[in-house]
């Protein structure tokens, strides 16, 4: 069947081709619709986006620079309720071998553990999630 689902962990790391980051750590939070990129430097200028990777695990990563020419404006409400309004743009990510498209919203979170988050709205039809599990991408790479 070409449309079974896949099981992801909790935990994995994934490729975003177009931003040129390689291997990076993913939470996967059912608790979130929305999916995340954790930036510091978020600054609207000349009608083009600019903000800062943040990736203590990966230093070759950490402080890179974006600039985005195309991206929206969203209202995200977070867990504890309160509503917060964020960049968001549209890239790529590699799971499992297979690019997918993916929306994510850019904050500046203070624990960087992981410094993306994939929320149900990515996941939904195409993951099912397994707590117990990690890296299952990942490890299908290596």
């Amino acid at each position: 069947m070409e449309n079974e689902k896949k099981i992801i962990g909790r935990t994995d790391k994934v490729d975003f081709p177009l931003l040129e980051l390689i291997d990076i750590d993913v939470k996967i939070d059912t608790g979130a619709y929305t999916s995340s990129i954790h930036c510091v430097d978020i600054r609207e200028i000349d009608q083009t986006l600019q903000c800062s990777f943040l990736d203590a695990t990966h230093p070759e990563y950490n402080g890179k620079k974006f600039t985005f020419k195309n991206y929206d404006i969203t209202a995200v409400k977070s867990s504890n309720g309160k509503v917060e309004v964020r960049f968001a743009i549209r890239t790529q990510i590699i799971v499992f071998g297979k690019k997918y498209p993916i929306t994510l919203t850019m904050t500046t979170r203070d624990d960087m553990r992981f410094p993306v988050l994939i929320g149900r709205k990515f996941l939904s039809g195409k993951f099912l999630v397994d707590p117990q599990l990690e890296n299952q991408s990942y490890n299908q790479k290596l």
